[in-house]
């Protein structure tokens, strides 16, 4: 799993790195059967999952935008909010700030051109 692991990311961060995002930090869920055959068991290295960071806004020190849930996060923080069910109702404007920030993660990563 280890290696797995490493591999996987390995190859992500280089991807990402030609196309100027930083892959701060990211998450991966395995399993095995009885086998002990090695599976990803949940979604990887999207918004949900990782902090993408943009390499050129980047310096020691500080919090850069991101291009992933973090607009979320921190607008949670915000509140006054003890972070027990249920959660908050977050704003029309937050969804869509967030949704904003996924898109320019597929952009930059996928280089898709979005309207």
């Amino acid at each position: 799993m280890r290696a797995a692991t490493l591999d996987i990311y390995t190859f992500a961060a280089a991807y990402a790195a030609e196309r100027g995002i930083i892959i701060a930090d990211t998450k991966f869920e395995f399993g095995t059967d009885a086998e002990g055959t090695l599976y990803v068991m949940d979604e990887m290295l999207t918004p949900d999952s990782s902090r993408f960071w943009p390499a050129d806004q980047y310096r020691v020190g500080i919090s850069p935008p991101s291009y992933d849930k973090q607009f979320v996060r921190d607008y949670l923080e915000t509140l006054d909010w003890n972070k027990q069910a249920p959660g908050p109702k977050v704003p029309a404007a937050v969804i869509e700030g967030t949704a904003a920030k996924y898109a320019e993660a597929l952009k930059r990563l996928a280089g898709i051109v979005l309207d």
